[in-house]
């Protein structure tokens, strides 16, 4: 089968990648601990290997190759994520003290931002409490109420956005 998908085979190719989808797909999940993530990963490393397909050796041990790639762009992702989250972070905190350079602590801009934040959507508001206030994390504030962690980011940013464009028009 290997032969054939280095000479171009696109039927043996569909056959290999039948063949170890499900353990692939089991692994991968277990490294990335999300099954969707997993998918693309899994997906990723089919293409790069039909994308290099002709430096394939049928004789070495394909199943290593596979698990082996496999790890390597799971390693990968988490590197990217990490790198996301930090400049992520980093947003965040020029975001936080632009805000606290523009408000000053005057009774006024003070109740100007509870009632901004009083307007925002319950939820945004629930996680921007929880995260500033109470000092949750991200995952924290994911597990309690039961979302994941990327729309406690999300919210939160535009919650942030919200605060720094109201506060802007207000006080320039």
């Amino acid at each position: 089968m290997l032969r054939n998908v280095a000479k171009g085979d696109k039927n043996a190719f569909a056959e290999l990648y039948n063949f170890y989808r499900v353990p692939a797909l089991k692994f991968c999940t277990s490294l990335l601990k999300d099954e969707e993530e997993a998918e693309n990963v899994l997906h990723e490393v089919f293409i790069k290997i039909w994308d290099k397909r002709v430096k394939i050796n049928p004789e070495l041990n394909f199943n290593s190759y596979l698990f082996t790639c496999l790890r390597n762009y799971a390693f990968d992702h988490f590197k990217r994520v990490e790198k996301n989250v930090q400049l992520r972070q980093q947003y965040l905190d020029r975001m936080d003290s632009s805000i606290y350079e523009t408000v000053d602590d005057s009774e006024e801009k003070i109740q100007f931002m509870s009632k901004v934040v009083e307007k925002l959507s319950e939820k945004r508001k629930k996680i921007l409490l929880l995260n500033v206030y109470e000092g949750k994390s991200y995952q924290e504030i994911a597990e309690m109420m039961k979302i994941s962690k990327n729309t406690v980011k999300n919210q939160l940013v535009k919650a942030k956005q919200i605060l720094r464009e109201q506060l802007t028009v207000a006080y320039t």
